[in-house]
């Protein structure tokens, strides 16, 4: 090759390219999710540069006042009408803010702030070598059973990474059901379950069986990541964009610029069914609906138990979003292809949660199924595809989630020399041994069962008036049917507290701090509230169930 044609190499590639423009990104907007993202790497900092005795105070300080901080934004901008009239899509097409994500967004974060109350509780168990210890792992490193454990717990160590790491899954579980497009969706979908996996790992009581917990939520949430991120390349072959918006112009043909690199796919109706059932796949998983369930009672069977009741909460709160905006703003032209398929999902995962449920003897596990079942409720909801059928799910997210942290705070109270008795005969006769906390744990089942004059009717009453009225009748009949299936094993673990005769060794009642006390009133408080006067919360729910496309 001659120099002149090298020299010619050169000039041309040299010539001045456009400017690339800037971002534009609307800071204020995105406040919540940034105060929390920022306050975790805060926290990360903390780990490495406060001193091992004031780390725990720190970090717990740290977590709370980001959260309420996140929170107040939340209120601020809904109050400033971009939950309605100010509605739009942020962060150059990436965010939606509008009505269902800044409800969300508050439910998630006030579920954030009850998990931080649990996580930090320190008055459980037995002082440790005159140490004050809390669920979690003394050295999370360290091999169960090995020395270096033994000497991690004699030296008081703790495990305060826990706050950071549920900082960054609160992170991830802000944008993903505001997410606007399908990138930004499964970054969301990382961000906030790889610190879900490390926090179940890291129980300070059944090490072993924590560990297995993490690893088979990891091997089977990596394979549902590989099934959604599949379905994001073909939808993007399909559509031939990531965003929302142009996704659904495609399905509705309303597209009028065709890229012509993308020309002999787009528009193949085989890319966009298989692309949105494996992105949709993705989503119940998360959501732990049959057959993609198989996780949900391993895990919250192994998981530190404020683990559980953060994640059980939290996630559905957070996937549900995610699954609402995918079939109501992306694939709203493909109703009648998703409708049968969700159909049958929501009939399996109502009546199999429920009918597994009443063979369990572990009361971790009866709540796995139960919230398996709910699973199946709130796809009743968004089945019935109407303005009602999404401010029903929200209303109902926003009432299960407290209902859950509730219940598993008090499974952490019930107490034996091995940690939480978990087994259901440890707790006959509980209702006699202490009545308050069999009282509170009763409220929260009977919210669960959906008796009136609880949140868990007025949430499952929306939510099945709304896919009646969407012409999923049949389907409300099943809800009913499995809905007195659960109500079979709530009221027998009631009647196993308080009609049983208590056993001479059985379990005591740990007295909590006030952190505990704190999210279980909450809980309460929600549930009583919710039950006898939903009113205020369905208008608002309303308000906020329509979607910015």
């Amino acid at each position: 090759m001659s120099a002149t044609a090298v020299h010619s190499l050169w000039t041309t590639a040299a010539e001045p390219i456009a400017k690339i423009g800037a971002p534009k990104i609307e800071y204020g907007q995105l406040s919540p999710t940034l105060i929390v993202i920022g306050a975790a790497l805060v926290g990360v900092l903390v780990e490495a540069f406060v001193p091992r005795k004031s780390r725990y105070y720190t970090q717990v300080f740290l977590a709370v006042v980001a959260l309420a901080a996140a929170f107040a934004a939340v209120v601020a901008m809904a109050a400033g009408g971009y939950g309605t009239t100010k509605a739009h899509i942020a962060a150059m097409g990436a965010i939606a803010v509008d009505g269902p994500s800044l409800f969300l967004q508050g439910t998630i974060l006030l579920a954030g702030i009850l998990g931080v109350f649990t996580f930090a509780e320190r008055r459980l168990d037995p002082e440790a070598h005159g140490n004050r210890v809390d669920s979690f792992a003394a050295q999370a490193a360290s091999v169960p059973g090995s020395d270096s454990e033994k000497a991690a717990v004699k030296a008081g160590f703790t495990t305060t990474e826990v706050f950071p790491l549920l900082l960054f899954a609160i992170g991830g579980m802000l944008v993903f059901p505001s997410a606007n497009d399908l990138l930004t969706l499964f970054i969301a979908l990382e961000v906030f379950s790889l610190p879900l996996y490390l926090l179940c790992a890291v129980a300070r009581r059944k090490r072993l069986m924590s560990q297995e917990a993490a690893v088979k939520y990891f091997l089977l949430g990596a394979f549902a990541s590989a099934f959604t991120l599949f379905g994001i390349a073909l939808l993007y072959g399909y559509a031939g964009s990531v965003s929302y918006a142009r996704i659904a112009q495609v399905v509705d043909g309303t597209v009028t610029t065709v890229d012509p690199a993308l020309a002999g796919t787009m528009g193949n109706d085989v890319l966009l069914l298989i692309g949105a059932a494996m992105v949709v796949m993705g989503l119940l998983f998360k959501v732990g609906a049959v057959p993609f369930h198989m996780w949900t009672p391993d895990v919250y069977q192994g998981a530190p138990t404020p683990v559980t009741g953060f994640m059980a909460a939290a996630t559905k709160v957070a996937a549900f979003g995610a699954l609402l905006r995918l079939l109501y703003v992306v694939l709203p032209g493909l109703r009648w292809d998703w409708r049968p398929v969700m159909w049958a999902v929501a009939i399996v995962t109502m009546l199999g949660g429920a009918i597994v449920a009443i063979t369990q003897t572990d009361i971790k596990r009866l709540l796995a199924y139960s919230s398996i079942a709910h699973a199946g409720f709130i796809l009743a909801g968004v089945i019935a595809a109407s303005p009602d059928g999404v401010s029903s799910v929200l209303f109902y997210l926003a009432a299960y989630s407290f209902v859950t942290i509730g219940a598993f705070a008090v499974v952490t109270l019930v107490r034996d020399a091995g940690g939480e008795a978990t087994h259901l005969s440890k707790w006959a006769g509980l209702g006699r041994r202490s009545p308050l906390v069999a009282a509170v744990f009763a409220v929260f089942l009977l919210a669960f069962a959906g008796i009136p004059l609880t949140s868990g009717f007025a949430g499952k009453f929306a939510v099945f008036k709304a896919a009646a009225e969407g012409g999923a009748g049949a389907l409300v009949v099943v809800g009913v049917i499995s809905s007195a299936i659960a109500a079979f094993f709530y009221i027998r673990v009631i009647v196993l507290m308080f009609f049983s005769e208590p056993k001479a060794e059985g379990p005591t009642v740990a007295v909590p701090s006030p952190l505990t006390m704190t999210a279980i009133a909450f809980g309460v408080a929600v549930t009583l509230v919710l039950g006898v006067a939903p009113q205020y919360f369905l208008d608002l729910a309303s308000q906020a169930g329509v979607f910015v496309r």
